[in-house]
């Protein structure tokens, strides 16, 4: 790390480590979860011909999709190699924890009983496959959230294993997550003091945009922030931490710069409107700083630092940004551009590790 890094990036990457909050690791292939599949599953997957789950969320050739050097040669999908994972993320960035984010197609199973089989199958070969191989890793617990009833089993059958640190969701849902239909997720989770995760991606049966479907890649993508605020609005204004007051929401790989933006139109709109929601008790922007916790990639980095900081600034909370690389997704090229420039040492210091530490169970 050349001296120029470590005085506008003050985030002693070598000396003390990081915990990246979003990294991907992927099913090489629907045949290697057939170990942890009843014999009834098996069955099923093969006599419907069906060949995976692979989501299209990060298409094979879009430049965003794959840093280079992370295409495996085996031909499985980038992040299925677990060495391949240590030598270009947790080496290198001197890993304290990474989280891993599997985004198989689970949720996109109408059937809702194999979903939860392909959901179960999925966590145990995490189980096996990584955790139990590599002690700097924890994961996030798959869940098929279209039955909440049994997404909660799911979280109580492993909810007290110390390598899933956190339920994850997909923000494109069939409905708004504040809806009491997920609060048996809510419920389970609290309980474990575990986190949601809600992750770009999710339910293709529906428009990605409100106003209907995009022509183009670009539009989806850069669409899930309006995803992500839809999905902010709806738990604070539904209650759910009302009803679940040490739930923590953990948004992964949504971007952060549309947030104080947000947060002062739901202030202002919630004063004019509080009689209609009578148990939201104080600034929705309080609330949202108490429980939302938000990744730094993909970062929309401002053409002047400065106003980047300003943004930053804006959130009011040194504690609710995470650092993560979101590999093996493509949004940096080197370790300097990774985090904003010109961060604070305690605010640098607070999202390379501590805020993480406070939402997690490190």
């Amino acid at each position: 790390m050349d001296e120029l890094m470590m005085r506008e990036h003050p985030t002693h990457f070598i000396q003390t480590g990081v915990i990246d909050c979003d990294v991907h690791h992927a099913v090489p292939s629907i045949q290697a979860l057939f170990p942890y599949l009843t014999d009834r599953w098996r069955d099923y997957i093969v006599e419907h011909g069906i060949k995976g789950l692979e989501p299209n969320y990060y298409p094979k050739g879009a430049a965003l999709s794959a840093r280079p050097g992370s295409e495996l040669s085996s031909g499985h999908p980038p992040g299925s190699d677990l060495d391949t994972l240590r030598r270009q993320v947790l080496d290198p960035w001197n890993v304290q924890y990474a989280i891993l984010n599997c985004l198989y197609g689970v949720q996109m199973i109408h059937n809702e009983d194999w979903a939860q089989a392909m959901a179960s199958a999925v966590n145990d070969w995490q189980l096996v496959e990584w955790l139990d191989k590599e002690p700097r890793l924890r994961a996030s617990m798959v869940v098929a959230s279209q039955n909440p009833e049994q997404a909660a089993e799911e979280i109580h059958r492993l909810g007290r294993h110390p390598g899933f640190v956190q339920v994850l969701l997909l923000v494109r849902s069939e409905m708004l997550y504040g809806k009491k239909h997920f609060w048996p997720i809510y419920e389970a989770a609290q309980q474990y003091g575990l986190p949601v995760g809600i992750h770009a991606g999710g339910m293709t049966g529906y428009p990605t945009m409100p106003v209907g479907w995009p022509s183009y890649y670009l539009e989806d993508y850069v669409s899930h922030a309006q995803a992500f605020q839809s999905q902010i609005v709806s738990l604070i204004t539904e209650g759910v931490f009302q009803r679940f007051p040490a739930l923590r929401v953990v948004l992964l790989e949504s971007g952060f710069t549309w947030l104080p933006a947000l947060m002062w139109r739901l202030d202002k709109n919630w004063k004019g409107l509080r009689r209609e929601v009578p148990w939201v008790d104080r600034l929705p922007s309080e609330m949202i700083r108490e429980h939302f916790r938000l990744t730094i990639q993909p970062l929309d980095e401002a053409p002047v630092p400065e106003h980047l900081l300003q943004t930053m600034a804006q959130l009011r909370s040194d504690d609710m940004l995470l650092f993560s690389t979101d590999y093996p997704h493509w949004h940096f090229d080197t370790k300097e551009e990774a985090l904003p420039a010109k961060l604070p040492p305690g605010l640098a210091k607070k999202i390379l590790t501590e805020n993480a530490r406070a939402v997690y169970r490190f």
